[in-house]
């Protein structure tokens, strides 16, 4: 795994999802997101308490399939799936699951124009916040009439606090935690400028 060094230099565009991001990805939402793991732990969790034998499982922004490969090792019923607009990102997705021996159907597509197919579990893992705000409400509808009965939605969100004083602390600790994991405050500021406008949480 890569490590993620991509915002020690100046960078002057806006975050996606490209070659040279995909390449340290792993290395950089496990370093980013506090508890991801923890995350990823609770999620395959759930599946396995509420979903059955054979269920078909969707992840929606897949990225590089670890949370899908995750799924594979906990049970090799499931019927996996993964949909995400990188061409990149999936490249790797697809080489991880040929290394796992994982059997594993990709998409890439725009979540706002895909042909939904009908699944017992939907998974956005910190997916919907980069789409766009008045766009959201649609994309859930979708997700959930596309449900098979008793299917379910797991949705990881990042989120924004009304209160200003809640606000300010919890960015305060986020920033105190990245240090922790070897960025330095101008990989932080740098990568917070080019998420500007691509990363909107509610």
């Amino acid at each position: 795994m890569m490590k993620d060094e991509l915002f020690k230099k100046d960078i002057h565009k806006q975050f996606e999802f490209d070659e040279s991001v995909v390449s340290v990805f792993d290395d950089m939402i496990t370093r980013s997101v506090p508890l991801y793991e923890e995350n990823v732990k609770l999620i395959l969790a759930f599946i396995a308490g509420f979903a059955g034998k054979k269920a078909s499982i969707c992840d929606l922004g897949c990225s590089t399939a670890s949370l899908l490969i995750e799924l594979f090792k906990q049970d090799k019923s499931y019927i996996l799936s993964g949909i995400d607009n990188s061409q990149a990102m999936l490249e790797t997705a697809k080489n991880k699951s040929r290394a796992f021996g994982a059997n594993i159907s990709f998409e890439c597509c725009d979540l706002l124009e895909y042909d939904f197919k009908t699944n017992d579990v939907f998974i956005a893992n910190y997916t919907l916040q980069f789409i766009r705000p008045p766009q959201r409400q649609a994309l859930i509808d979708k997700i959930y009439q596309n449900l098979k009965p008793k299917g379910f939605f797991i949705m990881s969100e990042k989120i924004l606090y009304e209160d200003a004083k809640l606000a300010k602390k919890v960015i305060e600790i986020y920033a105190d935690f990245k240090k922790k994991q070897g960025y330095s405050e101008f990989e932080i500021t740098k990568k917070r400028e080019a998420l500007e406008n691509v990363l909107i949480p509610y």
